[in-house]
């Protein structure tokens, strides 16, 4: 028995670029069907908005790949460890390397390490791309894919409780005190929820309290009677920026020192962060999922081909990656519910089948 972790630097290499091309094709075959579904879905939305063609499906398609590729790389992962292990397995290279004295350990060695960079490499994509590609689709979609918004951090049509009244924006860009509402409306509405008076005014800034009007319109409902006041005006009091945050914080739109400062917002006004939190920990524990992949998909490189029951190895390792993603969606809404704490639900599914898979790995074949 070797005592080193990788076994001999040619079969570590071997094993590596077999499994590194395999991801990479497996991953392109997913993404580009599922891009072109999803874009045969979205084009006549895309190109009912006056002055859109060929130019904005293929915005759109930049916008939308990151986030397929974002989702689908674990199981790209988890797909190529299959493939790559049966075809070892139906070689007899899984036989020639356990008579040579390599544990199981030491053959996926270099199945681990590719996954191990996998990982890395999503995060940084999800953190540097991804996150970014989301803020701006999400804020053409606001717009019915009308022109792009330049600032893709801008909120699109919030609506807020000023007690029992209602404050609307159709945009709002800036954060904390520098905060600004575009095109804003102020309902005043009676006890019995009728409207008895309507603001509106092209722009509004934060006024420590409320949000000061600029040239505000007031239309009295019950008068039909529409007076325009010079200089600025203060309504909404109760409104603070901590809720424009709170109505429009957006975990896939944000890198994690951003979702931080959010979180902190939030919290900072009393409100509840348990969902924002849970995501947080997710944007850490997600990528990592890549490298559970080679430990749940290891059933299938073992035992012997011609037996016949490879292919019943192979489903096993897929049902088990399988099973991981929905309890981890499972786990992350518990914890979005407050079932969970925040950190368990976005740590424990990882967790629970890294210890499945290593125990099914060492009862069987260690």
């Amino acid at each position: 028995m070797q005592l080193e972790f990788f076994p001999s630097r040619t079969v570590t290499l071997y094993i590596a670029k077999m499994f590194a091309t395999r991801i990479v094709a497996v991953l392109l075959m997913l993404v580009l069907v599922l891009q072109m579904l999803d874009l045969l879905s979205e084009s006549g939305d895309i190109l009912a908005a006056p002055g859109n063609g060929q130019a904005q499906l293929l915005t759109y398609v930049s916008l939308r790949m990151p986030q397929l590729i974002s989702r689908f790389l674990p199981y790209s992962v988890l797909l190529s460890t299959i493939i790559t292990l049966m075809t070892l397995n139906q070689n007899s290279e899984v036989v020639a390397m356990k008579a040579a004295g390599l544990s199981a350990h030491q053959i996926l060695a270099p199945l681990f390490l590719v996954a191990a960079v996998v990982s890395v490499v999503t995060f940084g994509f999800n953190e540097r791309v991804v996150t970014r590609s989301n803020a701006t689709l999400k804020a053409w979609e606001a717009v019915k894919y009308g022109p792009i918004p330049r600032d893709s951090d801008v909120k699109a049509n919030v609506w807020l409780q000023d007690g029992q009244n209602i404050l609307f924006a159709k945009s709002v860009e800036g954060r904390g005190d520098a905060t600004r509402m575009v095109d804003v409306s102020w309902y005043r509405r009676d006890p019995t929820g009728m409207v008895t008076e309507i603001v509106r005014s092209a722009q509004a800034t934060y006024a420590r309290p409320g949000w000061r009007f600029a040239d505000p319109t007031s239309f009295d409902v019950q008068s039909a009677r529409r007076t325009t006041s010079q200089g600025t005006q203060v309504y909404a009091r109760q409104v603070e920026p901590s809720q424009i945050i709170l109505r429009k914080a957006d975990a896939d739109a944000e890198s994690l020192p951003r979702l931080s400062g959010s979180i902190q917002a939030i919290r900072d006004a009393g409100y509840r962060t348990t969902e924002l939190e849970g995501k947080w920990w997710h944007k850490i524990s997600g990528p990592l999922s890549a490298l559970l992949m080679p430990l749940l998909g290891a059933v299938a490189a073992f035992g012997l081909a011609r037996s016949g029951q490879l292919f019943v190895r192979a489903v096993i390792g897929m049902a088990l990656g399988f099973a991981y993603f929905v309890v981890d969606n499972a786990a992350l809404a518990m914890g979005n519910f407050g079932g969970y704490p925040p950190m368990l639900a976005a740590w424990a599914p990882f967790l629970l089948f890294l210890l499945i898979g290593e125990t099914v790995l060492v009862r069987t074949e260690e």
